[in-house]
């Protein structure tokens, strides 16, 4: 990890990729991409919370192998439990840290050390981003600060993203709804409603 004060021009670096994007999978990728990148770390992972479960799910991961990711489900009640509960956490040596869910699937994947923030939007837990290093790595204030700025970064740019995409969907429903061929389809016909008991020719006779 570049032992460095991150400046202004990589974050702006890194939200102008992010920002360009109004796909979720994709300003997730992007996110991972551009911390690891801009850290020169072993790999990033962004992780959305399911409520239902109380497991992090895995939205995009950049420099970690499958079968590390695919180690398992990960549980929000195990797996460094307190970052999303307290805020950022660091493990220094995942040889040796209960806090893990699963250690040896870290050491088998060369994961020296973790940083881990959680990501909140308007005070809800929407998920949580990952640092690994692939030596044991004591995390300075500053590299807590720039990771927790682009988690929450990614946060409101997926969210965004989302909103968007539902919109867009709506829109397209309401142009569906809209067009000339779907209103003709949906046309009611003379005896479209009419109980069959009663004669067509009685329909519109007044009494």
């Amino acid at each position: 990890m570049k032992k460095q004060l991150v400046n202004y021009e990589t974050l702006l670096k890194v939200t102008k990729s992010i920002s360009h994007s109004k796909d979720p999978e994709e300003v997730a990728l992007l996110t991972t991409e551009s911390v690891k990148t801009a850290l020169e770390v072993k790999g990033c992972t962004m992780f959305v919370i399911n409520r239902k479960t109380d497991e992090l799910e895995l939205a995009a991961s950049f420099g970690l192998s499958d079968e590390y990711l695919n180690k398992g489900p990960v549980s929000a009640l195990k797996s460094i439990a307190q970052s999303l509960e307290e805020g950022p956490v660091a493990i220094y040596d995942t040889s040796d840290d209960p806090r893990l869910q699963y250690p040896e699937a870290a050491q088998k994947e060369g994961i020296a050390s973790i940083l881990a923030v959680p990501i909140v939007i308007g005070g809800k837990l929407l998920g949580a981003m990952r640092i690994y290093t692939a030596e044991k790595w004591e995390f300075t204030l500053d590299d807590v600060n720039f990771v927790q700025a682009m988690a929450q970064m990614a946060g409101m740019a997926l969210e965004m993203a989302r909103h968007y995409k539902g919109l867009k969907d709506s829109i397209e429903i309401l142009k569906t709804m809209r067009d000339p061929q779907f209103i003709a389809s949906r046309k009611r016909t003379p005896y479209e409603g009419v109980p069959v008991s009663v004669p067509h020719s009685e329909i519109g006779r007044r009494d």
